[in-house]
């Protein structure tokens, strides 16, 4: 008879307990918030001998103290005697910080299993370790492996199915431990271990330790960090073009199908125009523009994740955040937020404390997204071909948006800033940061994997609010009052604020329409100069430049348009998300306060500035 069991896979921080649960389970995997938690666990099956196993990939954790939501999990899952094996992964390189957990897990239930993981590693540092002997000293079965290559897998699947079976009896032993200094004492226990276990380490200065001397070095860090994510970035945006062209054409080309169905069904226009003009066009604007940046971003992102280098980032902008007031590893959550500010607001997570977990939220969004690029991109080519000129403006253009960038970063600085001064203020807490040795990336998994978790989750959540929003708008545009569509009225009643900011009522509107998802701005605010019913795609940037010269547009307007682009309050999807990982509508308004008035008062005092230095000339 078919039985299932259940697994849980625990392990510190860069052991590759990832890339051994990846290579159990294969593709058959899924993600899902623990009960009552904000900790993504993801969830695995497997069938070895006729049985089921069920894997629960916890997270990565260095103690089982519940100091953070990551280790109340784990610790919680175990306790919880739902598991017929715990699984504890261990890097074989550093098994004396490892053994700190094992031993922890090993007090709380006999099931137990050590995956002795990086042996490759290992051996290339001449470490020689003794694993019978490590299997006496702590009364588990212990199995070395090295997971990239899927070496000793099966027999750790063996010892698996054995436990569960019981014809393997795991028998932990006891410790004496002082209750009073828990900790130590299993720091303690753990070295005395390792110390017995190891033998003729010799290790040297090997490819991690040479590369880090380039990648954490003060004068050459930072520039190395710009010149990766301003590679990354030039990729993506550069990349994302061709498929997305290609899934705009297959998407119209779909309308038409679409609407020929209609016509031969008989349907009203009132009801083509609301689905069709107004839901499917919106919805194609949205995974046209959305889908292609983000399925080259995330993969790049986590390669360099899977490679090693996001811990040497944070390393080398801790300080820079901790004078911010901010942690550390807020870098690694704005980067993320490039790709999309919904998952640099999930990426917080990894930041222990609360308030300063809260205090990265609130920042990310003033960093622009991969919805808000296109909009600076295709606003600072106009406004730079505008004062320079066509043959200067690729490069001007470019100067622009990698200027604007590097704004938004230090106002993420200066807010987070000012609000651990005022009503985050707090001690900051410190961090240990592990820099793990540098591996090879299973690119294989990592494209896969990073684009069915990361980019199609984030794309999924987009797709629901853009759907009603592209309804909203075609309805807007399509009843009139007084002779006058609803949309004339809206952006007639935003004219003065939008002009005082050196922008229009509808720009100000389509920034409005435009909250579930920010690749549909510019398409709105085009269905209310050209007085069109609906969504309309405009080819080239000479035609967009046309239209907008025709409304009255100027440089001032480009750039107040980008500085509004990147300074606003967070579209649905990120809304959304901020609501759930706050669990707080007070922080989800103050998430829209925030980079809202930073952009209105920038656009409003700019603009000041511009006509003050206008008169004074005239």
């Amino acid at each position: 008879m078919l039985q299932r069991y259940l697994i849980a896979l625990a392990g510190n921080p860069n052991t590759g307990k990832s890339t051994v649960f990846n290579k159990l389970t294969g593709l058959k995997q899924h993600t899902g918030n623990w009960p009552g938690k904000t900790v993504v666990l993801a969830q695995g099956s497997y069938t070895y001998q006729g049985h089921t196993y069920e894997i629960y990939d916890l997270p990565g954790t260095y103690s089982l103290s519940a100091s953070s939501p990551e280790e109340e999990v784990a610790r919680d899952f175990i306790c919880s005697g739902q598991p017929q094996v715990t699984v504890v992964v261990v890097d074989a390189t550093c098994l004396e910080r490892n053994l700190h957990l094992v031993l922890q897990i090993t007090q709380l239930t006999t099931s137990v299993i050590v995956c002795l993981n990086l042996m490759d590693e290992a051996k290339r540092q001449n470490m020689v370790l003794d694993v019978h002997q490590l299997e006496e000293e702590l009364g588990v079965p212990v199995i070395p492996t090295t997971a990239t290559t899927s070496e000793g897998l099966q027999a750790l699947q063996d010892a698996i199915a054995r436990v569960t079976h019981g014809a393997l009896r795991p028998q932990p032993r006891s410790l004496q431990l002082d209750q009073e200094h828990l900790a130590s004492s299993f720091y303690t226990h753990a070295e005395r271990i390792a110390d017995q276990v190891v033998a003729n380490s010799q290790q040297g200065c090997d490819f991690s330790a040479r590369l880090d001397k380039v990648v954490t070095s003060r004068h050459l860090s930072i520039p190395l960090m710009l010149g990766l994510l301003a590679s990354i970035l030039w990729i993506t945006i550069v990349g994302a073009n061709y498929p997305s062209d290609l899934l705009a054409h297959l998407f119209f080309q779909l309308e038409d199908l679409l609407t020929t169905l209609f016509i031969k069904l008989g349907s009203p226009a009132w009801l083509h125009g609301a689905l069709i003009f107004g839901m499917f066009r919106g919805l194609a604007w949205v995974v046209s523009v959305m889908l292609p940046p983000m399925a080259i971003f995330f993969p790049l992102f986590t390669l360099l994740e899977d490679f090693g280098y996001l811990p040497r980032l944070a390393f080398n902008l801790d300080g820079l955040f901790q004078k911010a007031g901010a942690h550390g590893k807020q870098s690694l959550t704005m980067a993320m937020g490039f790709g999309c500010n919904a998952a640099g607001i999930i990426a917080a997570r990894i930041i222990d404390s609360p308030r300063e977990r809260l205090l990265a939220i609130l920042t990310n969004n003033f960093v622009p997204c991969n919805g808000r690029f296109p909009m600076l991109i295709v606003m600072g080519t106009i406004m730079a071909s505008s004062v320079v000129g066509a043959q200067m403006g690729g490069c001007v253009a470019a100067l622009v948006v990698l200027v604007a960038l590097v704004f938004s970063v230090l106002a993420t600085l200066m807010i987070s800033k000012l609000l651990t001064s005022t009503v985050l203020r707090g001690e900051l807490s410190y961090f240990i940061l592990e820099l793990p040795p540098y591996r090879r990336p299973q690119i294989g998994t990592v494209l896969v994997r990073s684009f069915l978790d990361r980019a199609l989750s984030v794309l999924w959540r987009a797709v629901i609010v853009a759907a009603p929003c592209g309804l909203l708008t075609w309805i807007l545009a399509n009843i009139t009052f007084h002779d006058i569509t609803l949309l004339g009225h809206l952006s007639n009643w935003l004219q003065p604020l939008g002009q005082a900011m050196g922008l229009d009522g509808v720009v100000l509107l389509g920034f409005i329409l435009g909250l579930p998802a920010n690749e549909i701005v510019i398409p709105i605010i085009f269905m209310g100069y050209l007085s069109q019913g609906s969504l309309m795609e405009v080819q080239g940037l000479a035609a967009i430049q046309d239209v907008l010269v025709a409304n009255g547009w100027t440089w001032l307007t480009a750039l107040n348009f980008m500085i509004f682009t990147i300074f606003h309050w967070p579209c649905g999807t990120t809304l959304l998300t901020i609501k759930k990982e706050t669990g707080s509508l007070k922080w989800t308004l103050l998430s829209i306060l925030l980079p809202t008035a930073f952009g209105i008062t920038i656009c409003v005092v700019l603009t000041k500035i511009v006509d003050i230095l206008y008169v004074g000339c005239s």
